[in-house]
């Protein structure tokens, strides 16, 4: 396998990852929760999906083509919360992912030097594939922490659990001898 189609599986794994986190932390909680908010400035999970999804549909869309900063998305309007339903928030979740991944899944290795814009700035695939890995891991690094805050300790773990890394490790380390 040559260095671009392992860097290609490897970011597929990665924001697979990262998706199935911000997953596992909506499936946690109920409607009422994913509008909770800190304070007026601070953003719901809700809003932050709509942002997410937002970003996704707009950047990936047409991506090796047209400007990801499409003049159909409204990013100001992302930060309103208008998901009225826990339902809703997922479907839109699931879209923006879709048409990411869907993209993502397509790149060849030829596609990783080539040139896309983004808000009329010139990037390599490649540069933009780590701009938004380094984006979608923030918000829903957001996503977790606001969710584990309003479980408390309901919350269910999305990795190792605390004081169990040493065994985790041992089994991992037995696994990988066979």
């Amino acid at each position: 396998m040559s260095i671009g189609e392992t860097y290609l599986k490897v970011v597929l794994e990665r924001f697979t990852r990262v998706k199935a986190d911000g997953d596992k932390t909506i499936a946690q909680l109920n409607n009422e929760q994913l509008h909770w908010a800190f304070n007026e400035d601070s953003n719901s999970i809700a809003v932050i999906v709509k942002h997410v999804s937002g970003n996704m549909i707009s950047r990936w869309t047409d991506f090796l083509t047209t400007d990801g900063e499409k003049a159909t998305r409204n990013r100001d309007d992302e930060f309103n919360v208008s998901i009225d339903s826990k339902e809703a928030i997922l479907a839109t979740w699931e879209k923006g992912w879709q048409v990411f991944l869907d993209v993502l899944q397509g790149l060849t290795e030829q596609d990783l030097l080539r040139s896309v814009m983004i808000r009329g700035q010139q990037h390599t695939v490649i540069d933009a594939i780590e701009r938004q890995m380094a984006h979608y891991a923030s918000h829903v690094g957001q996503i977790v922490y606001i969710g584990k805050q309003i479980k408390g300790d309901e919350w269910k773990t999305l990795s190792i659990p605390r004081g169990q890394s040493r065994a985790f490790t041992e089994t991992m380390l037995k696994a990988h001898q066979k």
